[in-house]
């Protein structure tokens, strides 16, 4: 039995590192043939793309009689995003861009974080929320395209006038040059980052039912952290890149998506309240490192090496906080 979970452990690992340097190829190579920044491409495709495990797990736990498992998942997945994400890929590789191109992204994260708190608090959240959670996104996806549109313009003139900001041209040494191409990458890495991080989460969740864990602790932390492996391949191979944007643009795009649509979903499928249990802690967690990311978007967007570290100890304190919770047998 744990020789098999091993294997999967290790099979597993393996198709995440694979698949997050196909993603990552897919998704830079797709942002280069588009026109498009790289953050817009990992805030919208790659964001999308590797929240379907959540939107998988989450829909099965409603489905299923178990909303704890699944709105646990949401919220430990928006926690290690930040944390643990974002964290490890700035131990990597220092993430920085401008504050202006993040900015309104991360609002729209910290605002869709509220408004979830706020459907929380209230009681049942059922169709009537998932419809306006879903139209919520659908509208702003509508405007970060119509953004990136004017702000290409506006670079082509700027270019055409010789007003270039005299960035070095960065090395796209192996990269797709047909967009179709790109985008077939971008759906077969994903492919490897799901079957990966299910090979993975499989043995821990037996592993974590066997000892008694709670499923809400199993939703807040393996859970969460399995169908965060997605993002967390994509990030570490962005930051053996120096792709820092594409790593950023998925831990936002995946925050929102994961609120707005994947919460939707299984409002739309079965109505679901969050327990006491994450209401007491887990959902102001999640809120709070939301808005942790604001004061470096104002005063300049930068997560250096230290503060990738400290975002890493966070989520271990954390990580710790769940299991000191855990009922003694």
């Amino acid at each position: 039995m744990i020789l098999i979970s091993a294997l999967k452990a290790a099979g597993g690992l393996a198709l995440l590192l694979f698949g997050g340097e196909v993603l990552l190829r897919g998704a830079v190579g797709l942002a280069a043939q588009l026109g498009l920044s790289k953050l817009l491409i990992g805030f919208t495709v790659v964001a999308a793309a590797t929240s379907m495990p959540e939107m998988v797990v989450v829909v099965a736990a409603g489905l299923e009689g178990f909303p704890d498992v699944g709105v646990g998942n949401v919220v430990g997945s928006n926690i290690a995003n930040v944390l643990l994400i974002l964290g490890a890929g700035a131990v990597l590789w220092p993430i920085a861009t401008r504050p202006s191109e993040v900015l309104r992204d991360g609002v729209a994260v910290v605002l869709a974080s509220i408004l979830f708190v706020v459907f929380a608090l209230a009681g049942v959240i059922h169709w009537v929320h998932g419809i306006v959670m879903l139209a919520l996104l659908v509208g702003y996806l509508a405007y970060s395209y119509q953004r990136e549109r004017r702000l290409k313009k506006k670079r082509e003139q700027d270019a055409k006038n010789g007003n270039g900001d005299g960035e070095a041209e960065e090395d796209e040494e192996g990269l797709p040059t047909r967009w179709w191409v790109a985008l077939g990458l971008v759906v077969i890495g994903v492919v490897l980052l799901v079957v990966g991080s299910e090979l993975l989460i499989d043995g821990a969740v037996d592993i974590a039912l066997a000892i008694g864990v709670s499923e809400a602790v199993i939703g807040l932390t393996l859970v969460a952290v399995g169908t965060s492996l997605p993002e967390l391949a994509t990030a570490i191979v962005a930051g053996l890149r120096q792709h820092s944007e594409v790593a950023l643009g998925n831990v936002l795009g995946s925050n929102l998506f994961n609120i707005l649509s994947v919460l939707a979903v299984m409002g739309l499928v079965v109505p679901f309240s969050v327990s006491e249990e994450i209401l007491r802690l887990d959902i102001w967690v999640m809120l709070g490192v939301s808005l942790l990311l604001l004061p470096v978007m104002l005063t300049g967007w930068r997560i250096g090496r230290w503060e990738g570290g400290f975002f890493l100890l966070l989520y271990a304190l954390y990580i710790g906080m769940q299991f000191h919770r855990m009922p003694i047998a």
